[in-house]
């Protein structure tokens, strides 16, 4: 296990980290209550906020690099926030290469979405005057997810982490829910609320079981201390810990809210789905290295249901016609392999936020071109119904065909340098571990190039379907090119998507997060060599790309989807069945042991008090009739006990 870095007083830029976060939460809560009046420049204090955000974390990243590996790691204590009894919570900030590589992320891109937004938000011409309050109220609820995933990956103890955690969530079901008026919006929030509450009970009994076990929820101190614990209760928090990532990021079995949150508007899709939420899985697991460190087990779990999630996003990816879904299942299988590269320890921690980071580039450039799209197609999402827009729309073809490119591992792409590193490590295990790891990693790279070459060759390219269309909304297609405003933050997404993994590599992001993840462990053995591997990777790539181009491209899509299909691809299309398991397993499980427990509750324990209150009741009024006032009657009551009185005395003397 890595000792923990030494923690330095704050100084510097270090000591204003709190504005990080307080930029853009000061910002949400003047769009919340400045109302009708905000409307005109709302979303300009929106972008602003984020942007002073990211300059100040660029400031205090600039001025780490210029101090010792050792001494990167500094702790900035506000103030007093928890004190009851023995529980002492500090509400500080832990400023270390993992949680200023995240804080870069998420302001940076985030800040590229907040820009796109402004103009694939913008009231459409005759539109209602409700239209400006609503883009206000996006960049205000935008605003509240930043800063409170800021406070997340910023909290330097676990009660910080909670509450970020649980402020994301809020955050996310606001924004999945964003257009009130569609049902299939607000039922897709509510899951995505629910099934993340699932996971959310797993990371807070963690953080029960490390106060019991340990009396403090600090980092440096329970990563200093977690030796203590026996083997089974540091087994039994890993899990639970694996529980809480499994929620936020969409892993199995907790996946299936996740392509459902393409009801909210696409930036909402690309900040959840590229920089921000569903990373806070790999985030979690990647901070908790030194508990991880010590359960092989833990290790193991955690990359197992990396490769069944990798899988599982990768095959059913390959059969919907919805281009925003087809890249929210590209995400599940994305974060599997980040999931993946977590679960192998020392090997794979700095891997897993290496692909984390070139993925944040070009998926969140792939969502803002598939919301060029739908700019341009009347907010229509089905591919069937596109064709031929690469030349309607070049400069979203050309950054949406860079962000595919990367995403497929095309050589020397960003995803080439980070995806292909973290099969290679999956490979380098021995045993069974690297070949089923290694295996589904491989073969979800050829799915991967499947889905994603359909989905290009059934948008920009053949004939334009579209033409012989109506729109969702009554009206024919006018395929356009998205304002400046739309397209610059894609032109330089799709920079990142092409760059970032040779600059990321080149620079050393190994060595840079060391401090906080230790140092990487590159194996020397395996199952299979490491210079075959890259080769074995292209080969199922490509393998895909000429799959999808002898499916697909050779051939007329036709406007409906065909039935019948095959049972694999219905089994995709209904997303291999999740929904209904979870429906059988638990929905319906709990409903009838609710509605078990109300009649029980009723008739059982609401009618036992009623039943002796009325038999009380009852009985009492019966005894009141006994008191008529009349002396007679008693005079006859006193004389009828006398005689029983005597009546009983004879029988026990003759008896």
């Amino acid at each position: 296990m890595t000792a923990p870095p030494e923690v330095l007083p704050a100084g510097g830029a270090a000591s204003a980290a709190w504005l990080l976060f307080a930029i853009p939460a000061l910002s949400a809560v003047v769009l919340f209550l400045a109302g009708k009046r905000a409307n005109a420049w709302g979303h300009w204090l929106g972008v602003g906020s984020v942007l002073a955000s990211f300059a100040l974390g660029v400031v205090i990243f600039v001025q780490t690099l210029g101090v010792a590996p050792e001494q990167r790691t500094t702790e900035v204590s506000l103030y007093s926030w928890i004190a009851s009894g023995t529980l002492d919570v500090d509400f500080g900030l832990r400023i270390d290469p993992l949680s200023l590589t995240f804080v870069l992320l998420i302001t940076g891109v985030g800040s590229l979405i907040h820009i796109y937004s402004v103009g694939y938000m913008a009231p459409h011409e005759g539109a209602e005057p409700s239209s400006d309050s609503s883009r206000r109220r996006f960049f205000a609820q935008l605003n509240l997810f930043v800063a409170a995933m800021l406070v997340l990956v910023l909290g330097n103890n676990f009660v910080l982490l909670y509450l970020g955690w649980e402020g994301v969530g809020l955050a996310s079901y606001l924004l999945i829910g964003f257009y009130q008026d569609r049902p299939s919006a607000a039922t897709a929030a509510k899951k995505a609320f629910l099934m993340n509450r699932v996971g959310d009970v797993g990371l807070a009994l963690a953080i029960f079981l490390l106060w019991l076990e340990l009396g403090t929820l600090q980092y440096t101190e329970v990563f200093a201390r977690i030796g203590e614990l026996g083997g089974g209760t540091i087994l039994a928090i890993t899990l639970l810990l694996l529980l809480g990532a499994c929620g936020k990021s969409g892993q199995f079995p907790l996946q299936a809210w996740l392509p459902d949150a393409m009801e909210g508007p696409t930036p909402v899709s690309a900040l959840i789905h590229a920089a921000t939420m569903v990373t806070a899985g790999v985030y979690l697991i990647a901070r908790t290295n030194p508990i991880y460190d010590l359960s092989a087990t833990g290790r193991v779990v955690v990359a197992l249901i990396g490769v069944v999630t990798l899988l599982i996003g990768a095959i059913i990816g390959c059969a919907y016609d919805d281009i925003k879904k087809v890249l929210a299942y590209s995400t599940v299988s994305q974060i599997g392999y980040m999931i993946l590269a977590v679960g192998l320890g020392p090997a794979g921690y700095a891997l897993g936020i290496f692909h984390l980071l070139t993925h944040g580039f070009f998926k969140a450039g792939l969502f803002l071109g598939a919301g060029s799209v739908m700019h341009a197609m009347n907010d229509d999402v089905n591919m069937r119904h596109f064709g031929g827009l690469g030349r309607r729309m070049p400069i979203t073809f050309v950054t949406f065909g860079l962000g595919y490119l990367a995403l497929i591992g095309f050589p020397f792409l960003s995803g080439y340098f980070s995806k292909d590193a973290i099969i290679e490590a999956a490979f380098g295990q021995e045993g069974w571990q690297g070949w089923v790891y290694g295996g589904a990693a491989t073969l979800a790279a050829g799915l991967t190039a499947f889905y994603m070459t359909r989905l290009m060759i059934m948008t920009f390219f053949g004939e334009e379907r579209w033409q012989k269309l109506t729109a969702p909304n009554g009206e024919h297609y006018h395929p356009h090119e998205s304002p400046p405003v739309m397209t610059g933050p894609m032109i330089l997404l799709a920079i990142g998507s092409v760059f970032a993994g040779f600059v990321l590599s080149a620079v050393g992001l190994n060595q840079w997060l060391a401090p906080s993840l230790g140092e990487l462990e590159e194996s020397t053995h395996g199952v299979l060599p490491h210079a075959l591997v890259p080769w074995l990777v292209l080969a199922f790539s490509a393998l895909g790309v000429l799959v999808a181009y002898l499916v697909v491209g050779r051939r007329p899509t036709p406007v409906e989807r065909p039935e019948p299909v095959s049972l694999p691809v219905r089994a995709a299309r209904r997303d291999l069945y999740a929904n209904a398991v979870n429906e059988s397993v638990i929905e319906r499980p709990g409903i009838w042991l609710t509605r078990a427990l109300v009649f029980l509750d009723n008739r059982g324990v609401d009618g036992l008090v009623n039943g002796l209150a009325a038999g009380l009741g009852g009985g009492s009024a019966r005894l009141r009739r006994l008191q008529t006032g009349f002396v007679r009657s008693y005079a006859l009551s006193m004389l009828g006990g006398s005689v029983f009185v005597v009546a009983a005395l004879l029988a026990v003397r003759f008896a």
